[in-house]
């Protein structure tokens, strides 16, 4: 059975700038190379590597800038002022002229640092030009890593933008109401008994990483039953009055044959990115599907942990898929996040404290001494922070007590 620990290890994390570093010390290397082989041309070839680097970018976006102005300038930028829109989006920024500047300026200073005047030129504008070549071809189009990080820095993927619908669309409005559903579902269903525990009473969504979600968690698992829905919860949304919104309660048995009651959902945006991948058109693939399930569960935690109104009134299962031959792997997953949420509950009642004027004797009012006080009931109501507004008092000098604690032995 897959941990908890293994769940998280299955969430890819953002890229870090491990490739910013292992550049910088190639670059260096190699800076170093050169200068203890020819130091008297360095500042030359550093000028005429800078300027091919930065001229060839610079004369793609001048192609690049063509195809915008003459196809798209109305369409795609609504007459937005050329040095503002269309320059920038076509790598014609301000950095790039002014790195090449700086390099051609540097390069005029230092000299030619090939033998033969003026090939230095020569092979700075054949280079450029193939750059510019190979780049519009797509020979030197940028990786997968690369699209991949740059779709995720920018929220750019299929997965943001689900998380993101499913979190204001339906999560926002449901979660805040969660609470009070629950409390009237107990108050009409007595027979139900106290079950209802810190993970009980938190929605539970559960995130396969194949997509392949079923309508009825019966199904899926014979130990799952579903027992009844919580009240709808009616809002008026987008020109529709009164629109439904209602969450089901599901049965869970566990080996020792004990009904844990619990209100579970799949994450219903994951029937598109399933529904994406049946069709040829959308070109996604299985290995793209799980991917974005991945990014989808990431980016759908962090929105809701930072959200105020959502925090702690839900719990995401991401489900393995590498366990579907388990007959009960879907209820043994629950019952366990169930009992994660059950240990995690801890009593905020303060420890009782001794009267300093009687450290060693005992009152009628102090509690025995083997009183559980991990099974004492939850605060009613969140802690509040008190603030005094009285001066700090220096600490008392220490009192000596062994007389009294001899007379009283």
């Amino acid at each position: 059975m897959q941990s908890l620990r293994d769940q998280d290890a299955l969430i890819p994390q953002p890229r870090g700038s491990l490739p910013k570093v292992c550049a910088v010390v190639l670059a260096a290397i190699t800076i170093g190379i050169i200068m203890f082989c020819s130091g008297e041309r360095l500042f030359g070839w550093v000028a005429m590597v800078i300027l091919i680097l930065t001229l060839g970018p610079l004369l793609h976006g001048v192609c690049l800038l063509t195809e915008e102005m003459l196809h798209h300038a109305n369409t795609r930028y609504r007459g937005r002022p050329l040095l503002s829109q269309l320059l920038p989006a076509c790598g014609l920024g301000g950095k790039t002229l002014l790195a090449a500047g700086l390099a051609a300026v540097l390069l005029y200073l230092a000299g030619d640092p090939l033998p033969h005047k003026g090939h230095s030129w020569k092979l700075l504008f054949l280079v450029s030009s193939l750059y510019a070549l190979f780049k519009s071809l797509g020979v030197l189009g940028p990786s997968e890593v690369e699209v991949s990080d740059i779709c995720e820095r920018r929220k750019m993927n299929v997965a943001h933008g689900l998380a993101w619908s499913f979190y204001l669309g339906y999560l926002r409005l449901v979660l805040p109401r969660l609470e009070d559903s629950i409390a009237a579902f107990r108050a009409t269903h007595q027979a139900s008994g106290p079950f209802w525990g810190r993970g009980s009473r938190k929605l539970l969504i559960l995130i396969p990483l194949n997509a392949n979600i079923s309508h009825k968690l019966e199904d899926e698992d014979d130990n799952i039953h579903f027992y009844d829905n919580l009240p709808n919860n009616e809002i008026d949304r987008a020109g529709v009055r009164g629109r439904v919104y209602k969450h089901s309660v599901y049965r869970v048995v566990d080996e020792h044959e004990m009904v844990h009651k619990c209100v579970v959902e799949y994450a219903t945006p994951l029937l598109t990115l399933y529904n994406m991948s049946q069709e040829s058109s959308a070109g996604f693939g299985e290995a793209e599907r799980r991917q974005q399930v991945l990014l989808f569960y990431r980016t759908l935690q962090d929105i809701l942990e930072h959200s105020l109104e959502c925090r702690n009134r839900f719990k995401l299962i991401l489900l393995n898929d590498e366990n579907v031959d388990d007959p009960h792997f879907l209820s043994q997953t629950i019952l366990r996040h169930l009992q994660q949420q059950e240990k995690e509950e801890y009593c905020l009642t303060p420890m009782p404290q001794q009267e300093m004027a009687q450290p060693f004797a005992s009152t009628s009012s102090a509690p025995p001494i083997n009183c559980d006080w991990q099974h004492m009931e939850p605060m009613s109501r969140e802690p509040t922070l008190m603030f005094s507004m009285e001066n700090p008092q220096p600490l008392r000098d220490p009192v000596e007590m062994t007389d009294y604690y001899q007379g009283a032995t």
